[in-house]
């Protein structure tokens, strides 16, 4: 079996070295990038299993090195880690494609932990690259662009991961906890609070067509008609 390679993005190297140490000793294969730049580079050259990112970093942030991994490659997990854990900062890591976030200081065992599970969570077989149609509205996962006759517009990461799970199963219910596990990778009720706001952010982007709703089927899920 091949080891699982981690790409580490890390600016304090201290930090670095304890992580890839322990993670070596569990059999992962380790890259380390000291800044954004470094480390977008190496992504692209490496393809990794896993992305490890600090978010404040010199020369380019965690953030701004998600966003450009994002404009190529959806699929690849990317774990935030950070001393901020004020909610504006995790929603915004969340919006830009992050998978997980984990707070600094944290124990080498929780983020073993964490890693584990977003490489071992289970995705919707959803089609790449489909266009849909909903409504009056043209919605292009890949380009997470919705596009009305009146407007266009670019959906955060997260707002499209979320529309193109409701397209892709229209006036079917979308389990809560399904979309929190593939997308958050944890169903507690920050989370949870965090995809409503989401379905809010949805329904206020869709509402030049009256005719699509998002529905809130209470303690089950959302179901998307039009």
């Amino acid at each position: 079996m091949n080891a699982i390679k981690v790409l580490l993005v890390e600016d304090e190297p201290a930090l670095s070295m304890i992580i890839k140490d322990a993670l070596e000793k569990r059999e992962f294969s380790v890259e380390c990038a000291e800044n954004g730049n470094v480390g977008l580079a190496m992504f692209h050259k490496r393809k990794p299993d896993i992305v490890v990112a600090d978010i404040m970093m010199p020369k380019m942030d965690g953030f701004s090195m998600a966003q450009l991994i994002r404009q190529s490659d959806r699929q690849t997990p990317i774990l935030f880690l950070s001393a901020k854990s004020r909610t504006d900062d995790v929603v915004q890591g969340f919006e830009i494609g992050g998978n997980d976030y984990l707070k600094k200081p944290f124990g080498m065992e929780e983020l073993i932990i964490r890693i584990k599970a977003l490489l071992n969570r289970v995705q919707t077989e959803i089609p790449q690259d489909k266009i849909y149609q909903i409504g009056e509205y043209t919605f292009d996962p890949l380009q997470q662009k919705l596009t009305h006759p009146q407007s266009t517009e670019i959906l955060s990461h997260r707002e499209a991961a979320i529309l193109e799970r409701l397209c892709f199963n229209q006036n079917n219910i979308v389990e809560n906890k399904a979309i929190l596990m593939e997308l958050w990778g944890d169903d507690s009720f920050f989370n949870t609070r965090s995809l409503h706001v989401f379905m809010v952010k949805l329904r206020k982007k869709l509402s030049l067509d009256s005719k699509i709703q998002i529905i809130n089927i209470r303690g089950i899920g959302y179901k998307m008609i039009y």
